[in-house]
């Protein structure tokens, strides 16, 4: 399945996400989803930004990993869907919005959290969906100057 599509669904399940598990089991897809996205850009994307891509897999690993590794459910783990990243600006885009909308609702449950554990859970958590959007963010911005210096540099047709 390709990125966007991954992210679309990952998206509606944040917004249908009801309570502190589901939200925390959907930060920790969308945690999964941009380690497979800085994966596949590593080995796949422009070699100028694999090293950014390379960040972007290690926070979204971090994002996912830890003693508190939510139950999946019967859809599994969206990210092992990932197949093809054919759009990876409008993909990156989608995976920053994600990333925000995450932190976000998990401010929601920390603000909300009745013990001290879930609290640190949640503010570990909202760290990591803003280092990894962070990462998401250098990727466009290295993306966008990829463009302008391609197109600074292809021969003027009008000679």
């Amino acid at each position: 399945m390709d990125a966007v599509r991954l992210i679309r669904a990952s998206r509606r399940a944040l917004a249908e996400s009801q309570d502190a598990p589901a939200i925390t089991r959907e930060a920790w897809q969308a945690q999964a989803l941009a380690q497979a996205m800085g994966n596949r850009l590593a080995r796949e994307g422009p070699p100028e930004l694999r090293g950014e891509a390379l960040g972007l897999s290690e926070a979204g690993g971090r994002g996912c990993s830890g003693s508190a590794i939510p139950v999946i459910g019967s859809g599994g783990i969206r990210a092992a869907q990932l197949t093809e990243l054919p759009e990876a600006h409008k993909a990156l885009i989608g995976l920053a919005e994600l990333l925000g909308e995450v932190g976000i609702a998990l401010v929601g449950i920390a603000s909300e959290a009745e013990e001290e554990g879930a609290y640190w859970h949640c503010m570990d958590a909202i760290d990591a969906a803003d280092e990894s959007r962070d990462r998401v963010l250098e990727i466009i911005r290295g993306l966008g100057l990829r463009r302008d210096t391609m197109s600074e540099s292809e021969p003027d047709s009008a000679a």
